[in-house]
């Protein structure tokens, strides 16, 4: 068999899920370093499943049918409507009807309920809940500072531009994220988190038109080396070239760093803000601790007792 045929055959153009493994796992664990000296000490201690469980959702893909839709939003399937969905879940599903909002994304609306899922682990005082929500959350935010993740076209191929998903947000940033300033700043509060994520949302729609316009022009001059062949794991994998995939980041003039940078921030914000209206539970205290069954009962209740003297608009 000829040998660029058998290339061929086992060749497969990256194209991943989010920010791919690497920017899931590099978003979540610079995350850690933005937070406040009370709860680093927490998060660096769990550094290591921090950031390998920020890909856990991506693995629930195809075993579970609702997660998909949580990591997008097909904007421009709604037309000029987009610009006044409604920012809350229930006020949604009263407009639109859930199956209706599952077919097109929820990925703005989703992010919002991790977040309260957070909160309630923090006032739980349950380290091992606290841990996964938080690695959960991460990508879910990441996946919102995609471009792609907020129109149907999501891999190009509407446009013919099969492969730009892996191209902008795996192939990118492992080629060139060594180069990148990943100094954010500390977390802050954030006052309505519903809100601040559909901004996030609106934000990376709006780069949705370069993101396809670049890639399309440089195609049309470099197609002759656009993909190149590397060995990953003892097989042979067809990728985009270094050189194409140099001048298309060029071209992009930072994009893709503002993204992970602002994703980075968005991620310790949330953390934080979750943390903070928990009522900024001590921490250290969950290092090695483990709550028993009778206790997680008990929190059970007192939580169903805050909820009905603090419940607040935000929530919905």
């Amino acid at each position: 068999m000829n040998i660029k045929l058998k290339l061929s055959l086992i060749a497969v153009v990256i194209t991943c899920s989010g920010w791919g493994f690497f920017g899931h796992e590099t978003i979540n664990r610079l995350s850690v370093f933005t937070l406040p000296p009370e709860m680093t000490v927490f998060y660096k201690k769990n550094i290591h499943y921090i950031v390998e469980a920020s890909v856990y959702p991506d693995q629930r893909r195809y075993a579970v049918a609702e997660e998909g839709p949580r990591h997008y939003i097909d904007l421009d399937d709604y037309g000029e409507s987009a610009g006044h969905l409604p920012e809350r879940w229930n006020d949604a599903v009263e407009k639109l009807g859930k199956d209706s909002l599952m077919a097109h994304g929820i990925v703005p609306w989703h992010t919002h309920r991790m977040f309260l899922q957070l909160r309630e682990a923090f006032m739980f005082g349950d380290p091992r809940r606290i841990l996964r929500v938080s690695s959960e959350l991460g990508h879910y935010v990441a996946d919102a500072h995609v471009p792609l993740h907020t129109t149907s076209n999501h891999n190009g191929q509407k446009t013919d531009q099969h492969g730009i998903h892996g191209l902008w947000e795996s192939r990118l940033p492992e080629l060139f994220s060594g180069d990148y300033d990943f100094f954010v700043g500390r977390a802050t509060y954030v006052p309505d988190v519903q809100k601040a994520m559909w901004e996030v949302v609106k934000q990376s729609h709006a780069c949705v038109d370069s993101v396809l316009a670049f890639e399309r022009e440089l195609s049309k001059k470099e197609m002759s080396r656009k993909y190149a062949f590397e060995t990953r794991a003892k097989q042979t994998v067809k990728v985009y070239s270094l050189r194409y995939s140099k001048m298309y980041h060029t071209m992009l003039r930072g994009m893709v760093e503002r993204r992970m940078r602002s994703s980075i921030r968005m991620v310790g914000n949330l953390w934080y803000t979750a943390w903070v209206d928990a009522g900024q539970p001590d921490l250290k205290k969950l290092i090695d601790y483990e709550p028993t069954d009778m206790e997680l009962k008990q929190r059970r209740e007192d939580l169903e007792t805050w909820k009905l003297q603090n419940f607040t608009v935000r929530d919905h």
